[in-house]
């Protein structure tokens, strides 16, 4: 089955140039299109898409609390911004309300195709203009950050090592040799331990802290 796919954007061209090319390839199926927040949050719990691109600045809800309500009520809903805006006042809000994805809308079509899908395997796709944003927001709190790293174990250091580098958690369990259940369950605890949303604050934050290469 292919990668099931909801497009939110209120601008009718963009919208349907989007649903054009990605129709072509193989693997994508365009599930279905809403022209604001508030339709991509009913269309997301109706239709269950894989992933909902989502435009920030629309009509009636924006992007930001589109996204919010939409990983409240599925947490495990992929969800990528795809916006003109990179600057920390959208950035951020973003990835706090839980989007797991961040590209410009000038990424080329291919590479628009290839981030869909390795965010859809579980890697991390986040735009650089977007990750420089978000590190500098996580400046202020390093001596925090080396107290929680102290409370996770040799193990879990691994782990967050290997969300870092993006890798999906059926790789992390091969390089690691521990079972996909296994990184699951460290995942969950870096999380808590951590205080953080899902593996793309993860990743920032292991790599804001030495865990990881940027």
């Amino acid at each position: 089955m292919g990668i099931r796919i909801l497009i939110a954007d209120d601008h009718n061209v963009v919208r349907r140039g989007l649903a054009f090319f990605l129709k072509t390839q193989e693997d994508f199926e365009i599930a279905g299109e809403a022209k604001n927040g508030k339709e991509a949050v009913a269309m997301a719990e109706e239709l269950k898409p894989d992933i909902v691109l989502m435009d920030l600045d629309m009509p009636v809800m924006d992007g930001i609390k589109a996204t919010a309500i939409i990983r409240e009520k599925q947490p495990d809903m992929k969800i990528m911004i795809l916006t003109s805006f990179s600057d920390q006042n959208h950035v951020i809000p973003a990835i706090e309300a839980g989007a797991t994805g961040y590209q410009l809308k000038d990424i080329e079509p291919d590479e628009l195709a290839a981030s869909i899908r390795r965010l859809c395997s579980g890697e991390n796709q986040i735009h650089p203009k977007a990750t420089s944003h978000l590190l500098s927001q996580l400046s202020g709190s390093q001596r925090d950050a080396r107290k929680q790293l102290d409370e996770l174990t040799k193990r879990e250091i691994e782990v967050l090592n290997e969300i870092a580098s993006g890798k999906s958690n059926k790789e992390i369990s091969t390089a690691l040799f521990i079972t996909e259940k296994t990184v699951k369950t460290h995942v969950s605890s870096i999380l808590s331990k951590l205080e953080l949303a899902d593996r793309t604050q993860a990743a920032l934050f292991a790599v804001k802290n030495g865990v990881a290469r940027e």
